[in-house]
């Protein structure tokens, strides 16, 4: 590992060798496949599509699969300035190095970082100025949907479900190697397999007033490219062995996809169109997924994932035997799509059983007429009384979702929003603990292959007004309000609907020096406007009223629902009339389904058996008469790679590995119920030790040496324990307990030892050493000398034993170095020294 990660901001984004990740020998494998995810790494390894596709890849023995992405500002400033590619975490390869370099596509503000990404690995941005020896670069998710704005930087498009698709791709890269292809050639044989779209086989024209004009296939090609299908999701692979961080991700658990697909129908809500028809998991799988990966993983949430979980045929009977598998060991379950309809007062209860994860409710739209408008059936009695009912249940705040600026909005409408917001925070009034409402606003962004892909996205300025007036609105009525930015939306919306002349303005905007266009505080619209100018494309031209008869930049992508169908439903928009869910209803002929391979697949709502799946790994006893037991005090180290760890990191690393260990730690009571560890004072990054001490309080009997048997099997590279023993249930905790530790600091050859010697000397012979030490953005004085208690060389090494303090700063000091350049060094703990009145009462206990 560099001794430069440990400069940056979040180090463990960069160290690769996470519990559950694959690290194949490439000499062994026919085809190297990088998932590239184009953000930060706690978003990408939140997503179950990427973490499928990494399981799936990497089970087949001919093909392996490494992960990356998009690298922080610093750490970006960082590769440049020492000349380095980004590379994959597992084999840490330059991503030119590959075979495929694939793009998961799930929101249009992370093109810029998957430009940034090309570049950072070497690889010319177009592809047609790429070499065959460069990897075939390919973007799949719901953006692929319409990969124009991406088309002249990218070698093919997934269109659809990924998990057979993905398999034949790398068969046909597998074979155009062994026959020694050239990229034309293999670029044919893609183009055969359903789902596969490739940008160079189409050319479009446009017309002098900028439609497009025609869009035709190079060569006799297919005309249109046919979204591929998922059949079955049961059958479907699916990771039993997650990839564990070592850093806190966006969605920190164990995440199952009990069903893909929803065909209740908004008008607004592009997944519920390119993800049909509906296809659940049966409640056994999800069992057996759940109890697999909870195993392998420690994670104390498991959450059920769906565009609309509370669908889900089983839902309220796999939600109990779930609770009542895991509520002992105080797992959560959370589901976070639910719709008002769904909720009933036995789904609430289930999920509050452990401890109360967030709950919000998205009825998009303020107005009964408006969400006719938008075929959101909720009914705002129903929502009133869900909001009643969870505050009832110990909720204290509810976030409820809305949209402005959808089709035929008028301030009517806004107005009945802030009512209806109201009259939600009002249903909490008399609840223990009071109750409170969140009001988050997004603007209505009109995407491809939905009824709304025609209409007109409002504007910059109109946004701004209706956040104002919503702002204003509901303050009077004691509510807060959050937005999404209108420039964020205005960008989102000239990609969303865009066509291929935009490759010009992201290119120009990466070379100005946008990033991470997504995240607030690194967005630049003064950047990308100054990309429009200089190319001369208007972004308000994309937000415009679309004809039903344009031709649009993504019609040769067939979606699977046909365009009749889309434009009846937007006429029944405008009629404000809604559209039943072919779940239960009629089938509403969306052209999508064949009813033989292509067909809604719903589960039975069977009974599922209590106990886990298995009782003798799971149980954790909780016996009543434990109070009396010693704890067991643990002495581990941390070195490798977890030395790029924050104490908080290393803690959550040390807790998950006690849980897939099964051992019985007590929890504390209350709402948010934490297992009983207790850990000593942090240990500053970059600074490695082998006498870390961790205390654990137990519900049964163990031998340490058993503890310390069944963790270790469960520590990652680096982290051991060395020690375990008895301790006293009310013994001092770690940090208590210490006198002295003794660190090693490594010194450089041309160490002046005479002076840092003269330097010892009078350091120990003073009464105080009072330096400045900066912490954040302000500076304090701190007096060195009380911290120590001996200083030594040994050869090339510094000796310091401390009594309290940073080991970092009072090396700096007698080194004369910056922290930042000492924390480079190697600093180690040796050992810790315990007050000798413990020492004696664990020798007379």
């Amino acid at each position: 590992m560099s001794d430069t990660l440990y400069q940056l901001k979040q180090p463990a984004r960069y160290l690769g060798g996470e519990l559950g990740s694959v690290t194949k020998d490439w000499t062994t494998v026919d085809v190297t496949f990088a998932l590239a995810f184009p953000d930060v790494y706690e978003v990408g390894m939140s997503h179950v599509g990427s973490a499928i596709l990494y399981r799936l890849l990497n089970d087949i023995a001919w093909i392996a699969a490494e992960r990356s992405y998009a690298p922080w500002p610093d750490r970006e400033a960082q590769l440049r300035a020492e000349g380095k590619h980004l590379t994959s975490l597992e084999n840490d390869r330059s991503l030119a190095e590959f075979d495929i370099l694939g793009f998961s596509l799930q929101y249009e503000l992370c093109y810029s970082n998957v430009l940034t990404m090309l570049n950072l690995a070497g690889l010319p941005l177009r592809s047609v100025q790429r070499s065959e020896d460069t990897p075939l670069v390919v973007v799949g998710g719901p953006c692929a949907f319409n990969p124009e704005p991406l088309a002249d930087f990218i070698d093919c498009a997934l269109i659809g479900d990924a998990e057979q698709a993905v398999v034949e791709l790398c068969q046909a890269v597998r074979t155009a190697k062994h026959l020694g292809e050239d990229r034309s050639t293999l670029l044919q044989r893609l183009a055969t397999i359903e789902g596969i779209y490739v940008p160079r086989h189409f050319t479009v024209s446009y017309q002098d007033d900028g439609l497009v004009a025609t869009i035709d296939p190079v060569a006799g090609g297919r005309a249109r490219v046919r979204r591929r299908v998922l059949a079955d999701l049961d059958q479907a692979p699916y990771p039993e062995r997650p990839v564990v961080p070592f850093l806190q991700t966006i969605h920190d658990r164990v995440a199952v996809e009990v069903a893909r697909g929803c065909t209740r129908g908004c008008r607004f809500c592009q997944a519920g169109y390119i993800y049909r028809p509906v296809r659940e998991r049966s409640p056994q799988t999800v069992r057996r997924l759940v109890d697999q990966a909870l195993r392998h993983s420690g994670y104390d949430e498991v959450s059920l994932l769906s565009l609309s979980t509370g669908d889900y045929s089983a839902i309220e009977a796999l939600m109990q035997n779930l609770m009542g598998c895991y509520a002992g060991q105080k797992v959560a379950l959370s589901l976070p799509s639910l719709r008002v309809g769904s909720l009933t007062p036995t789904l609430m209860e289930e999920i509050r059983k452990v401890r109360k994860t967030g709950f919000t409710l998205a009825p998009e739209a303020g107005s009964e007429r408006l969400r006719r408008v938008i075929n959101k059936g909720i009914d705002a009695e129903a929502l009133v009384e869900a909001a009643r009912t969870a505050f009832g249940l110990g909720w204290r705040v509810i976030k409820l979702y809305f949209m402005i600026g959808l089709p035929t909005e008028t301030e009517q409408d806004l107005q009945e929003l802030v009512e209806l917001a109201s009259r939600v925070k009002f249903a909490g009034k008399g609840s223990q603990g009071g109750a409170d409402v969140n009001v988050s606003v997004s603007t209505f962004v009109p995407k491809a292959h939905t009824p709304f892909q025609w209409q007109q996205q409002i504007s910059y300025s109109d946004t701004l007004k209706r956040q104002e007036w919503l702002r204003n609105a509901l303050k009077k009525k004691r509510l807060r309000l959050k937005w999404h930015e209108a420039e964020l939306s205005l960008l989102e919306g000239v990609f969303a609907r865009g066509d291929r002349r935009l490759g010009a303005v992201l290119e120009r905007a990466v070379a100005l020096g946008c990033r991470f266009d997504g995240w607030r505080d690194h967005f630049r619209w003064d950047l990308w406007q100054q990309a429009f100018a200089e190319t001369g494309l208007d972004p308000d031209w994309y937000l415009r009223q679309r004809g039903t008869d344009e031709l649009l930049p993504w019609d040769h992508i067939d979606a699977g629902v046909s365009k009749n169908y889309l434009q009846r439903e937007l006429q029944n928009a405008l009629m404000e009339k809604s559209t039943a869910d072919c779940r239960t209803g009629q089938c509403s002929a969306c052209g999508l389904c064949d009813f033989e391979h292509v067909r809604p697949r719903l589960t039975e709502r069977e009974i599922l058996p209590d106990t886990p799946a298995d009782q003798a790994t799971f149980e954790v006893p909780e016996p009543t008469e434990t109070l009396a037991l010693p704890k067991v005090r643990l002495t581990m180290t941390k070195t490798g790679r977890p030395t790029s760890l924050s104490h908080l990191e290393f803690m959550t690393l040390i807790k998950r590995a006690i849980k897939r260990a099964r051992l019985p730690v007590r929890f504390s009571a209350g709402y948010h119920p934490a297992p009983r560890i207790s850990f000593g004072d942090a240990l500053p990054l970059g600074v490695s030790s082998l006498a870390e001490l961790v205390d654990l309080d137990l519900t049964l009997a163990l031998a340490p040496e058993e503890v310390m048997t069944r963790l270790n099997s469960e520590l990652p590279e680096g982290v051991t324990i060395r020690q375990a023993e008895s301790w006293p249930r009310k013994g001092p905790a770690p940090a208590d307990s210490i006198c002295s530790a003794t660190y090693r600091v490594p010194l450089a050859e041309d160490c002046d030892a005479e002076l840092l010697a003269t330097r010892i000397d009078m350091f120990l012979k003073a009464d105080s050493v009072v330096v400045l030490r900066h912490k954040q953005k302000r500076s304090i004085e701190v007096d060195l000398r009380p911290w120590v208690v001996d200083l030594k060389v040994k050869g090339q090494q510094l000796s310091m034993k401390m009594a309290h303090g940073s080991p970092l700063v009072l090396a700096g000091h007698l080194l004369q170095m910056d922290v930042e350049q000492v924390r480079s060094l190697g600093i180690c703990k040796l050992a810790v020294e315990r007050q000798q009145e413990i020492c004696q009462n664990l020798e007379q206990s």
